[in-house]
């Protein structure tokens, strides 16, 4: 307790506000007798039995639950249908923290808090997981003011090599507090990490013969990745931020490339306002399709169960009749 006493008194902790008054709540709560904020909070190896696992992210969700399976308790940080760039944890997300056995997330980039409410954890046996460890970061290309040139990509997951980097990273967590499960768990994670092999097969094949090369992304830079990947050129509304607001000039170079190559379709991203697309499509006649890159989803696919599979193949199929492939 004393470790996020410590931290709030400072006043170089580059805290915000709302997380700051969260942690500061969450530090009242844990004072209270017979709280579930204490440091001894029971872990998997204490007979209680799955693995309490909280992750930031839905490709962390999807592939912590694919791997634990019937072995561990996967809950998802972000509320379904929250904005994932702008998110900063409430006191109860701050508990659900504290009360797991092992905590996911991607990085600084994506989750710049994660690390500030960690420095103040009660729980010690908390095994953290930097999914992002060891993966390769890409910059956004320089295109505008909206595209600082060298601003690293945090969509780290929309590589397929990276997102098995992140499941080798995820499985090593789940060792870490349930090494009893061992060959369960490595079995599991070596399925996920084929299914993606075959997904980065099925991408190359399609998109290697298509009429267009270029996605035109109404949204903000998240597939600098697949394009580098696949050999594409990419060209976004907004930059890396999706609080960033496109001007009126981002609005002519879009509709200007997609008159200049005479394409059909442009793409729109998930659980955002659909207005800027509605914009340049109007200007341009061109259809609409959606591309998630899949930070979140919603109520209603997260109670269907859909899983990260489902989002990057429902994606290649909009890339194939969007890019007009073969």
């Amino acid at each position: 307790m004393s470790n996020i006493i410590s931290l709030l008194q400072r006043s170089d902790a580059g805290i915000s506000m709302p997380l700051r008054a969260a942690m500061i709540l969450f530090a009242l709560v844990c004072l209270l007798p017979l709280s579930s904020c204490r440091s001894d909070v029971k872990s998997a190896d204490s007979g209680r039995g799955k693995i309490r696992i909280v992750a930031t992210l839905f490709p962390l969700y999807d592939m912590a639950k694919y791997i634990g399976a019937d072995k561990a308790d996967v809950q998802l940080l972000l509320p379904p249908g929250a904005e994932a760039h702008s998110f900063e944890p409430r006191p109860g997300d701050i508990v659900k923290i504290n009360e797991a056995d092992v905590f996911i997330y991607t990085g600084g980039l994506m989750e710049p808090w994660a690390e500030k409410i960690l420095k103040g954890a009660v729980n010690k046996k908390l095994v953290v997981v930097n999914a992002g460890s060891g993966t390769r970061m890409l910059h956004a290309a320089a295109s505008g003011k909206n595209r600082p040139d060298g601003a690293s990509d945090p969509h780290i997951w929309l590589d397929f090599d990276n997102a098995a980097i992140m499941v080798d990273n995820i499985l090593r967590g789940l060792l870490a507090q349930d090494s009893a499960g061992r060959g369960y768990y490595i079995q599991k994670a070596d399925a996920y990490k084929k299914r993606l092999a075959g997904l980065d097969s099925d991408y190359k094949s399609a998109l290697a013969a298509c009429r267009h090369k270029e996605i035109i992304y109404a949204g903000h830079y998240a597939f600098g990745y697949p394009a580098a990947r696949y050999g594409l050129k990419y060209l976004a509304a907004v930059g890396i931020s999706p609080d960033a607001e496109p001007t009126a000039a981002d609005l002519v170079r879009l509709v200007e490339q997609i008159r200049k190559d005479n394409i059909r379709y442009l793409f729109y991203e998930e659980l955002s306002s659909p207005k800027i697309a509605e914009t340049v499509a109007g200007e341009t006649g061109a259809k609409m399709l959606l591309l998630s890159a899949a930070h979140n989803v919603t109520k209603e696919q997260l109670d269907a169960g859909v899983s990260y599979f489902d989002i990057v193949s429902k994606n290649l199929e909009n890339l194939k009749v969007g890019l007009e492939c073969r």
